[in-house]
């Protein structure tokens, strides 16, 4: 057993229980006992008969003991797993040998008949004495005890290694005295950076803030530290997550089963690029270790560090010839040896890291004795000559490390036992002791090793870096400035839905899960779910038209016309323009009424809509569903294909038809000549009229379809509606436009911005006369349209920018200015402005330029000024900020005459 740590006891087999590689590798390296659950006792205890299948023998395999001991655990919890003919004997044998220990090159697990001859024999019994059922057969020939056990071996140590490797790393950034300021601008914020990379990179500084010494040294090796430590990462992960699958799951017996060769296979896909990854990795932290080496000082101790490492150090040459035996091993399909010798370099990295911390730890100690003896020659000289502060001035310019690496190099000393020794230059003997130290305390295997993982994890779970923190993509906050944009565009909008008789309406910002599902099409994929907690399933409301249609569902009406602007959430790609959360201005009539009517009232809005708002030129696409199906149906499409071929013409406004036309073809099963027949629709678009007479024309094969003969009719009610209201020429009829959202039937529409900025669609609605119905009521038509303001802020924004006109944030119309420190005059005048209804603030400050400064900052119009000569004479001063004239008016008289020049009236 391992001296210095307290034995644990691993449980094999209990109820909910799974076993987890570090508890392979605890027992597997003598660090825990191991015992089995009495549950799976009780389960083992029925007698089964003996198998009479004959045992093959093959090539004997010896493993390590560590590999051998981690085979058996697996072997053991495989057995408890299982619930076919198993007996206590080989389980009870296992716990045993495992407890009591053997010697290396005991087991042979070349076959399974070696293995049981060598295994009983450790006890002095004979395979025929103890025989062996089917089902334990079964289970040593498919559960690859070796391969998962010394898979378990490399998931633990991997992971520990990349804990360790990352805090040298920071370690040698110090040392090197290296410009680590690249690492802030991993994160593009555009959801494409590599999460792993970003995450490495977000440690580094948390280790590294407060150092004085980083920030100065340009190196490839250093800004790499992001990008192979990261890999690293994702590949343990990846190891990870597979081991829990192979350590906890049953054997497969029967046909279902791929024995041995089936486990290799996926351990040999899962851990061939772990085996690239550490190369990587070791080649990088050997880069580090030689930038150690040049900043070690003076050069000529330099040079003979550089000749010990390339002497005691695994070389790149090294490894790539471990590299080299395990893509030998890859090619002969040899499993074990394969593992085996990805362990081998995993081993050989860990040393490599090991040199890389000694030699950082070396340089910085060097480094930091050079300058305690020259800052203690210059106090001495500065002390002759009568400074007595000198010492003082020398300790002040002492090099100051990261919050993050002090604690790590301080564990490290107070492990290596030379905390309180000063490296003394040239002393080669320190460093190849530290080496050889900290290649072991590396190791899994040591005691302190997890103190020190957690002290690691600790610091970078603190955030003492004090980073700022982030808001997640996909969404934005909103500055004084651009909420007084968003509060005078939501005005304008609340006044145009009022102004057509429409009354608000709030949901909750969840629905049940069951509400949204099926009323998105592809884009269900899009709804955000939330968590199951035990209770309801829920999701975060898609868009605000499908939980208005549950609220009249819900409560029965039979006619609604409402305004909603509400946030609403999307699971997509964060862009230009597109979030994951973002508001919708919704205005919907459900409802019986005139043939038309309702369809042209929404567009109407939305016409006033972007009128009002002042955005700039738009038009709005326009077509028909029924018109589409008739289309589709005249070009031959099935009819259970209209939706998802629907959703494909939708993308036209985006990509190019062929690219359309081959998604249509190869991924939805169009024929070419069906795909080209919709192509020559789908690229009609122009004048409503027009385009209408075109497809009404006598000969039309839309006249003959009765869905399409319908949809005409209608959008000639809808034009002529339109040409009257003086609106008609802001809308295109185009055929291309679809709406991907399933619950559509009618008229559908889409505004889209012709401006400079480009953010695409900004508004978007139609008729679905049958959603209503979906929630289990009556049918109740309705149309609704939905602006999206998110994009239409950011027109307005960027038209305030090309107008070069700066945003008032505030309505403040005084500052209350106390030339002093009296907050009881700031009171009591401020609060006679604020009951005659007038917006100010105060501001009580001894500087004249602080309060003009902050009366211009705000563009606030009127400053009334009260100093030590106004208070005594009962007056105060009213300022135009803007025209920089002042005028003395009596105290009484203040509110009198800021409502005069406001004019505001004082009823």
């Amino acid at each position: 057993m391992a001296a210095g740590r307290e034995v644990s006891v691993v449980t094999i087999g209990g109820k909910g229980s799974s076993l987890t590689s570090s508890s392979v590798h605890a027992i597997a390296n003598g660090l825990a006992q191991v015992r089995k659950d009495s549950a799976v006792t009780d389960k083992l205890r029925k007698k089964h008969s003996l198998s009479t299948v004959p045992l093959q023998n093959s090539k004997s395999r010896f493993l390590t003991l560590e590999e051998s001991r981690a085979a058996l655990v697996v072997l053991l919890n495989k057995l408890a797993l299982s619930n076919a003919g198993i007996r206590d004997v080989l389980p009870e044998s296992i716990v045993e040998t495992l407890n009591a220990g053997f010697d290396p090159e005991s087991l042979d697990f070349g076959s399974v008949s070696a293995f049981l001859d060598s295994f009983f024999g450790l006890s002095s019994k004979k395979l025929e004495e103890v025989g062996v059922t089917d089902g334990e057969l079964s289970v040593l020939e498919n559960s690859s005890p070796a391969l998962v056990g010394i898979s378990a071996l490399l998931d633990h140590s991997s992971s520990v290694l990349s804990t360790v490797a990352d805090a040298v790393a920071a370690l040698s950034c110090e040392a090197t005295k290296a410009d680590v300021s690249p690492f802030n601008f991993l994160d593009s914020g555009d959801g494409f950076s590599a999460k792993d990379e970003t995450a490495v990179a977000s440690d580094m500084k948390i280790l590294l803030v407060g150092s004085k010494l980083v920030g100065r040294v340009d190196s490839d090796a250093i800004l790499e530290i992001p990008v192979v430590h990261g890999s690293f990462r994702e590949v343990v992960r990846s190891v990870h997550a597979r081991m829990r699958i192979e350590l906890n799951s049953m054997v497969k017996v029967g046909k279902g089963s791929s024995g041995c060769s089936g486990c290799g296979k996926v351990l040999m896909t899962t851990l061939w690029p772990l085996a690239s990854a550490l190369q990587f990795l070791g080649e990088s932290s050997l880069r580090r270790a030689k930038l150690n080496v040049e900043s070690i000082s003076p050069g000529d101790l330099s040079s003979q560090v550089l000749t010990m490492l390339a002497k005691s150090c695994p070389t790149s040459n090294s490894l790539n010839d471990v590299f080299r035996l395990i893509w030998e091993a890859k090619c002969e399909v040899d499993y074990v040896r394969f593992l085996h010798e990805i362990y081998c370099l995993l081993l050989k990295v860990r040393t490599v890291v090991a040199w890389e911390g000694a030699l950082a730890l070396f340089s910085l100690e060097t480094s930091e004795s050079n300058e305690k003896s020259q800052g203690a020659a210059r106090a001495r000289a500065e002390a002759n000559g009568g400074n007595v502060n000198a010492e003082r001035k020398a300790e002040k310019k002492k090099k100051v490390l990261g919050k993050g690496t002090t604690v790590i190099r301080q564990f490290i000393k107070d492990r290596l036992q030379n905390q309180d020794r000063d490296v003394a230059v040239g002393n080669m003997d320190v460093l190849a002791q530290w080496a050889q130290n900290l290649s072991l305390f590396f190791d899994p295997k040591d005691p302190d090793l997890d103190i020190y993982l957690k002290k690691v994890k600790e610091i970078v779970e603190s955030n003492e870096s004090r980073r700022l923190p982030k808001i997640p993509k996909g969404t934005r906050d909103f500055a004084k400035e651009q909420m007084a944009i968003r509060k005078r565009a939501f005005s304008i909008i609340e006044e145009v839905f009022e102004m057509h008789g429409a009354t608000a309406l709030d949901t909750p910002v969840f629905e049940l899960r069951e509400t949204l599902m099926g009323k998105y099409g592809e884009d269900s994929k899009l709804v955000y779910d939330l968590a199951d907690q035990g209770g309801e399933l829920c999701s975060l409301r898609y868009d605000l038209t499908v939980p208005f249609a549950r609220y009249v569902a819900m409560n029965g009406l039979s006619s609604f016309k409402r305004y909603q602007i509400a946030k609403v959430y999307r699971r997509d790609n964060p862009s230009k323009g597109r979030y994951r959360e973002f508001y919708q201005c919704d205005f919907d009539i459900a409802g019986h009424f005139e043939l038309m009517g309702p369809d042209f009232e929404v567009i109407k809005i939305l016409t006033e809509l972007l009128d009002e708002l002042n955005i700039g030129d738009y038009e709005i696409k326009l077509n028909h569903r029924k018109l589409l199906d008739g289309m589709l149906e005249i070009c031959g499409v099935p009819s259970e294909k209209f939706r998802t071929i629907c959703s494909s013409i939708d993308k036209l406004d985006k990509q190019s038809f062929e690219q359309v036309k081959k998604e249509m073809v190869e991924e939805k099963g169009l024929s070419v000549a069906t795909a080209d027949r919709i192509g020559t629709y789908v690229k009609r678009r122009g004048n409503p009229v027009e385009i209408l007479s075109e497809l009404k024309r006598e000969g039309s094969q839309f006249l003959e379809h009765n869905g399409s003969d319908s949809a005409l009719n209608e959008l000639q009610i809808l034009f002529n509606a339109l040409e009257k209201s003086k609106c008609i020429n802001k809308v295109i009829f185009d055929l291309s436009l679809a709406r991907g959202l399933d619950y559509y039937t009618g008229v559908i529409f889409e505004a889209v911005f012709k401006g400079t900025t480009q953010v695409g669609s900004i508004a978007a609605g139609g008729r679905y006369d049958n959603l209503i119905g979906m929630f289990g009521t009556k049918q109740i038509p309705s149309v609704g349209v939905s602006l999206g303001i998110e994009r239409v802020f950011a027109i307005m924004e960027q038209v305030e920018k090309d107008h070069y006109q700066s945003i008032r944030p505030t309505k403040t119309q005084i500052l209350v200015s106390i030339f002093g420190e009296d907050l009881t005059q700031a009171a009591e005048l401020a609060s006679e402005l604020w009951a005659a209804k007038l917006k100010a603030e105060f501001m009580v400050n001894k500087r004249v330029m602080k309060h003009i400064d902050r009366a211009k900052e705000s563009r606030i119009p009127w400053m009334v000024i009260v100093g030590e000569r106004e208070q005594n004479e009962g007056i105060v001063k009213l300022k135009d900020v803007e025209a920089n004239k002042e005028e003395v008016v009596p105290r009484s008289r203040v509110v009198e005459e800021l409502q005069r020049r406001l004019n505001i009236s004082s009823s």
